[in-house]
């Protein structure tokens, strides 16, 4: 089982909307999480990730963990092949 959570800043970025809208089109329905309503998550992303820019995407998939930073359709066609 294939586990996706969207880090992301809101409505307002176009670039965690796109990759939502892109997941959900390839069939994946990924968590949705809020970063300004989430500290918690928001210190996982850019402290233990390292990440400093949404969306921050990360895939479980029972074997390990994967993750990857902005819109990345390649990304996204890798995780749907693998759902």
């Amino acid at each position: 089982m294939v586990t996706v959570t969207v880090y992301s800043t809101g409505p307002s970025c176009i670039r965690c909307r796109m990759t939502i809208d892109k997941l959900q089109d390839k069939g994946v329905t990924p968590v949705v999480v809020q970063l300004a309503e989430n500290p918690a998550a928001h210190e996982y992303v850019t402290e233990e990730l390292g990440y400093s820019e949404a969306p921050v995407v990360v895939v479980e998939d029972g074997t390990g963990q994967d993750h990857w930073s902005g819109f990345r359709p390649d990304q996204i066609a890798r995780v749907a092949r693998a759902a």
